[in-house]
């Protein structure tokens, strides 16, 4: 198999099932910002690991530590902006609307770094970038002005479609265990505001089926960043970041629809037909060269 496509596969995997999990802390009453620091944690863990078994030292000249922190800043920053537009807009808009970065990453990849694929590629994209609002969309919602919540949305948006752009930029000069250790220092940097947002008069649950239940819930998520970054780093951008976005909603939706034994809606089944139609067209994408 490709490696691109087995660390895009793994990542896929990984975070389709957190996906599944991932509201269960907060159900069991643990905060989401709280839920974000444990997240900073388990990062904590695979970035040590690959460092020590990379063989060589962390990276620390001005371009990698730049770029390294730019990396996590973008994509720890646009979760934070995502816990405050939820609370003030509604997220069956927000989160179809996030969903489209993958476009924000072709666009850079292409014009940027140049990134070409063929025919089954570009139908793939295609495809992929249909599919991703569906998973979220609700047409019986209330109708919703456009307020602050729908510039938040759209930062998160830049900021996560930037993010994949520069994991794909940095690994032309830097390795992928240098880039995952300033992605996990810049999850913790940001903890001290995840602490500043949550409401500690509430309720807070600190048993096992909250921070404990978070800690391995999310380290599914850590692992899975990890994997993309060896994803981008043996694969093209335009390819990767479509595959992964559409393919783990999809894994994340039949699981969830199992597991409740619920009746997809008409938008979801469409999202799945198009999502699974776009990850078997992007796999089978004859590989060419990459540009480094």
């Amino acid at each position: 198999m490709k490696p691109w496509l087995l660390y895009a596969l793994t990542t896929l995997l990984l975070w389709g099932v957190w996906g599944a999990f991932a509201g269960l802390p907060s159900a069991n009453g643990l905060p989401e910002t709280l839920n974000y620091v444990v997240w900073s944690l388990t990062m904590i863990p695979p970035a040590l690991l690959v460092l020590s078994r990379s063989g060589q030292p962390l990276q620390r000249d001005r371009r990698s530590v730049t770029l390294g922190l730019a990396i996590g800043l973008l994509g720890a920053g646009g979760q934070l902006l995502l816990f405050h537009a939820v609370r003030i807009g509604p997220p069956y808009l927000i989160f179809p609307i996030i969903s489209l970065s993958p476009a924000l990453t072709i666009a850079l990849s292409f014009a940027l770094l140049r990134e070409r694929t063929g025919l089954l590629g570009l139908v793939g994209i295609v495809l992929a970038l249909l599919s991703l609002p569906l998973f979220d969309y609700r047409a019986d919602g209330e109708p919703a002005g456009y307020g602050s919540w729908f510039a938040m949305a759209l930062a998160v948006l830049a900021a996560w479609g930037v993010q994949a752009y520069v994991i794909k930029l940095a690994n032309a000069s830097m390795d992928a265990a240098s880039i995952f250790f300033y992605m996990m220092l810049s999850g913790l940097l940001l903890c001290p505001v995840a602490l500043a947002m949550t409401d500690f008069s509430q309720p807070i649950n600190y048993s096992l089926d909250g921070p404990g239940l978070a800690a391995a819930i999310q380290l599914l998520n850590a692992v899975g960043a990890l994997t993309l970054v060896f994803a981008f780093r043996y694969g093209k951008a335009i390819i990767v970041s479509p595959l992964v976005n559409a393919g783990a909603p999809l894994l994340t939706a039949l699981l969830s629809l199992l597991l409740a034994g619920a009746i997809p809606s008409s938008y979801k089944i469409a999202g799945i037909v198009l999502a699974l139609t776009a990850a078997l067209l992007l796999a089978a994408q004859p590989e060419e060269p990459v540009q480094r």
